[in-house]
């Protein structure tokens, strides 16, 4: 491996962890230095929403917000490149603190697979495409599976 292709898998590999934490520090302006601004996110395996980057991000604050505490934790990265293209698939462990209907409130487990499409820009490698890939849900109240089911 040459030092270019060591530098383009070690930004995309950051960029991949700057995505899960301002997700879990709540810092979505953040995310606007992660995706294109044409980007496409299905975030749908995990009951959430597919579209556009800017509809995904009018949506993420209020969904992510319901959740007290949650952790992203991203690991065996694979990386493909091609030029200024890039394919990655991440596992995501991601445990959640769900409030309950009844008071309380219990951690549930997501596992997901990120594929992601990259794409070299003036302002570095960011992602053009995000879709979550199902793996394992752990523990899902029963008042969020009614919700995801949908």
């Amino acid at each position: 491996m040459n030092a270019a292709t060591l530098s383009d898998r070690f930004e995309i590999r950051a960029l991949i962890v700057r995505y899960a934490n301002a997700l879990d520090e709540r810092r979505f302006e953040r995310l606007d230095e992660v995706f294109t601004p044409d980007a496409y996110v299905d975030y749908r395996a995990t009951g959430g929403i597919a579209g556009p980057w800017g509809e995904i991000r009018a949506w993420l604050p209020p969904a992510v917000t319901a959740f007290p505490h949650m952790c992203h934790l991203v690991g065996n990265i694979g990386i493909v490149l091609d030029g200024d293209q890039a394919q990655a698939r991440t596992l995501c462990l991601n445990p959640v603190e769900v409030p309950l209907p009844q008071g309380g409130s219990q951690v549930m487990l997501l596992a997901m697979w990120y594929r992601d499409r990259l794409v070299r820009t003036a302002a570095g490698w960011r992602m053009r495409e995000r879709v979550q890939e199902p793996c394992v849900a752990h523990n899902v109240p029963t008042h969020v599976r009614a919700r995801t089911a949908d």
